[in-house]
């Protein structure tokens, strides 16, 4: 599709929030356009084949909230098959190196720990005070590297870096659901009727006159009205500069950094070894660590997980360095044996990614209150939306879908009022 000089509504970026606008936007008689800097649509949404027989999110993989995820119905709608099997990283420990006794005893202390957050974050926000959730960690308690390392996964960050209220904020029914021919891919087929125009990079939106002049990589367009759903990085890095500048938004992208959470994914040359949805982690006393599902849906793989500084510094070492990692712990676990039956084939890499710059938003303490801050509209034409702006569900595909849709409906009211 080619760039056109002028539309009613453009929306930046093509990931679920942009295309959850658009989507909500086709019939409502104007014109409109997703402008998206990847060849691809769907952002942090990436499913791929990493080999004939093995999928591969390498982005979001799972329904998160199930029961409350939007995602579902729109699954259901385009013939995905949900699968709903427990997921493993709780129930399904495999081999010796994290026997059961230690087990318990982590998700005890693993409760205790968020137990004592919730009261801690009711406290905090009745004295109108945040702080980082590390604060609630048991002092010398031998599972805290561990409840780091959790963190990581969950926050993308470890938790001197979370904002106590911003973490008390989500919203997790304890349901997760996943889909065998990726999330990714339901993103993209999700939308796939959507308008959009790939390899186009924005740089500037020039709000100053009566129209909103947009310059992109492939040539300017003008719109009556913007949605804005890149990651926060891009626009507190200015990647994307607005003017007249937009201070506020600048220093609440700031507040709400891309935390890391990488994946990678390794051939299993002889997958009867293992049993399928296991879960292979040590009970170990570092934060610097992977979590490794093994044979998911029954594929011969295992995908492996990793967070935080530790991701980040697997990422600056280079590409590969992420799956020479993973196969080094999964054979100290397993005997060096194991070392001949794994084979890389892909992992992410989202912070040298340079249209996310990382994978999911976290608040730092004292940020709880960027993310309404990013999400209100500027003057009833600049709108924003993404996963970072949903103050329950941020960090989630479906969060970002139905920022998306918020914004949308933003962006009509506003044109009914003139």
């Amino acid at each position: 599709m080619f760039l056109p000089s002028s539309v009613d509504i453009a929306i930046i970026g093509a990931g679920a929030a942009g295309l959850g606008a658009a989507n909500a936007l086709k019939n409502s008689g104007r014109s409109v356009l997703v402008l998206e800097a990847r060849d691809r649509i769907g952002g942090r949404a990436h499913t791929i084949m990493a080999s004939p027989e093995i999928t591969f999110d390498l982005g979001c993989g799972w329904l998160h909230s199930a029961d409350e995820n939007s995602f579902v119905e729109i699954a259901e709608q385009l013939g995905f098959e949900i699968n709903k099997s427990l997921p493993p990283w709780r129930e399904r420990a495999y081999g010796k190196a994290f026997p059961q006794e230690d087990r318990d005893d982590f998700i005890r202390t693993l409760n205790a720990f968020y137990d004592r957050a919730e009261k801690a974050a009711a406290k905090a926000a009745k004295a109108g005070r945040d702080g980082p959730a590390s604060a609630c960690l048991e002092p010398g308690n031998r599972w805290n590297p561990m409840i780091d390392a959790i963190s990581t996964y969950i926050n993308g960050c470890e938790l001197d870096q979370v904002s106590l209220l911003d973490m008390d904020a989500y919203e997790d029914s304890d349901i997760n659901w996943r889909l065998r021919r990726g999330y990714g891919a339901l993103v993209a087929a999700y939308g796939a009727p959507c308008p959009v125009v790939l390899d186009c990079a924005v740089t500037l939106i020039d709000h100053s006159g009566k129209r909103i002049r947009i310059e992109t990589s492939q040539g300017t367009l003008t719109s009556d009205r913007v949605i804005v759903t890149v990651p926060t990085n891009l626009i507190a890095n200015e990647a994307i500069r607005f003017h007249p500048p937009l201070a506020a938004k600048v220093d609440a992208a700031c507040g709400l950094p891309l935390g890391l959470a990488d994946k990678v994914m390794l051939a299993l040359s002889e997958p009867e070894a293992l049993p399928a949805e296991g879960n292979l982690r040590a009970a170990t006393m570092r934060t610097e660590m992977g979590t490794y599902h093994m044979r998911p849906f029954g594929q011969p793989c295992i995908e492996g997980f990793f967070g935080g500084r530790f991701a980040q510094s697997l990422e600056n070492a280079g590409p590969g360095a992420i799956a020479a990692e993973s196969i080094n712990e999964i054979v100290s676990f397993l005997g060096n044996d194991f070392r001949r039956k794994l084979k890389p084939l892909a992992e992410s890499r989202w912070s040298h990614d340079p249209w996310a710059r990382g994978s999911y938003s976290h608040a730092l303490p004292g940020h709880a209150g960027a993310r309404a801050v990013l999400a209100a509209p500027v003057d009833g034409r600049l709108f924003f939306a993404g996963e970072a702006t949903s103050e329950e569900y941020f960090s989630t595909a479906h969060g970002a879908r139905d920022s998306g849709e918020r914004a949308a409906e933003e962006v009509l009211a506003a044109r009914s009022k003139g």
